[in-house]
Order: C-alpha cells, then structure tokens, then sequence
C-alpha cells in the first residue's frame, strides 16, 4: 500500500531483493539526513578499500509528526543517527513515546511505536515473525480492538489541535528468519494491511501506509559470485507465516497505543494516551476482556 508517504531504497530492493545496512524510521522533514547517515555510518564500519563501490541506497522511511513537532526545525542530526545506530541492541524495544515515534498521533490518542512477534511451526522448523510500527493515523470514531468500537465509546478526550479532515501514516516492517525469497516476502507483506483493517484503518487518502518485509536468510554463493542458491518454504506452507503476520502486525498497533503517554508539544499541542481504565472497562462490556491475560 501507499499514500502520501515516503521509503527511500525500495527501486533497488525490487531488483536485487537485498538491502544493506540499518532501517531507519524518523518523521517527514528527516528522511534525507538519515537516510545519508546509515550510508555514511555503513562506510566507517563496514568498507575496507576506498576503492569499495558507495554506500548504497539505505532505507529510510517516515511518518508526519507536525503537530506535535517542530517540523520545519529540522532537529534530526546525522549525530543523532550515529548514536541511534551506535546504541542498538538486542532485547526488549521500546514502545510508544520514543525515537522517530515521540510525537506521532494514533486514532487521535498519542500515537508511536509498537513491536510484536509470533513463534511459528512449519514441519519440524520453527520460525519467528517480528513486526516494528511506526503509527500515525486513524480518526477516533474508526478505532476498533477485538471487535470492540473502542473509539466510537471515548469520544472526549481529543487532542487540542484535532482535524478530522487529515490523516497520518504507519510505516510497518516485517522480519523474519523464515527462508523466504524476495518474491514470497512481497506476498508476506501485502497480509499487513488486514491488520489495519482488524484495527479500523480505512487507508485514508491522506495516509501514507508503505511495509516492508524481509528475511535474515540469505542465499549461498559460488566462487565467482555468478550463481546464488536459495533455500525457501514451499508457497503452500506460507499460511502459518501469513497469520503470524497479520497477527502480530494488530497487537504492534494496540502496544503502540497502549504504551504511548500524554504529550504536550510544539504551541501548546496536546495529544492524549488512551485511558487504560476506561478501555479495560470498555472490553469487559463487550465480553472482551480476559483477566487471566
């Protein structure tokens, strides 16, 4: 899907099915210095020979935090990005309020970013599916989690600058160590906007709704590079990868939800985090809510 958005390196991806380097996710005014930092934090770490070929073309993608950011400021540094990329580790990611997220809007609550994963069987393999959101979009009365009108039930408690004419983004990324070839990938990342319709995502005309997926498995080389092997699931095994994906993809756009806080930002904006109270109260009334979960 697409909109009015942005995700700079995805020409070369749909010819070579490989990506280089970091992915880097920031608001719409910073694609361009981080898409430049990636490359250039790839050249100190990674090339050897000034005679290696340029840095590439790094994916950068963004959604549009304007009312809650000083936009045109153009805060975002390349030294921000090389300590983004410096700091990263494995583990727990953070969720809501923070990096490219901090001021994004998400069904007129405070917006952000959101991470979730599926463990899959196939055969005797098992696999993991991981999804990052960057979420930005929906208007309140469209706002549904399991079945529930949740948006239609909080109608109060909108944000001071809201305009329901215009709508955001989400930029959502699929990873996977399942061997998938880039063809299969691309089948993969079309299931990620029935997640947005689980949600209540209509894909606004103004939304920018790009994914991407992809795969840690690579494929195997001959001396002389001239010929690749690749190894991948049968496409009548996909199903299991499929569901992991959709699934995995609505619970990072209810975390990001859920673990955003209240923001007051650029004139005095405020946005508001969704109440968990009034939701948990809100799904016991639809016969929605598990306590044992």
């Amino acid at each position: 899907m697409n909109g009015d958005g942005e995700m700079t390196g995805t020409e070369s991806i749909d010819d070579y099915g490989f990506s280089y380097g970091a992915l880097g996710i920031t608001n719409t005014n910073s694609v361009g210095v981080v898409r430049d930092a990636i490359g250039a934090w790839n050249v100190k770490h990674f090339f050897k020979s000034p005679y290696d070929f340029s840095f590439g073309l790094p994916v950068a993608a963004e959604t549009w935090d304007g009312y809650l950011n000083d936009i045109n400021g153009m805060h975002v540094t390349q030294q921000d990005v090389f300590d983004a990329l410096d700091a990263a580790k494995s583990g727990t990611v953070e969720e809501g309020n923070v990096g490219g997220g901090t001021g994004m809007v998400l069904f007129k609550f405070k917006g952000g970013n959101g991470t979730s994963s599926r463990v899959i069987h196939i055969d005797n393999n098992t696999y993991t599916v991981g999804v990052f959101v960057q979420a930005n979009f929906g208007n309140r009365d469209e706002l549904m989690m399991k079945g529930v009108p949740v948006g239609k039930e909080i109608n109060d408690l909108m944000p001071s600058i809201s305009d329901d004419t215009k709508d955001g983004s989400i930029i959502i990324i699929i990873a996977t160590d399942a061997p998938l070839l880039p063809s299969q990938l691309k089948l993969v990342v079309r299931h990620a906007a029935l997640a947005l319709g689980r949600v209540g995502s209509i894909a606004h005309n103004g939304s920018g709704d790009i994914f991407l997926a992809f795969s840690t498995q690579t494929p195997t080389q001959n001396s002389s590079v001239s010929i690749q092997t690749w190894n991948s699931i049968s496409k009548e095994f996909l199903d299991p990868v499929y569901k992991a994906t959709v699934d995995a993809t609505e619970e990072a756009i209810i975390n990001a939800l859920v673990a955003a806080k209240t923001m007051k930002g650029i004139n005095g904006n405020t946005v508001y985090a969704l109440p968990h109270n009034r939701l948990i109260e809100i799904l016991k009334k639809y016969n929605r809510f598990n306590e044992s979960k």
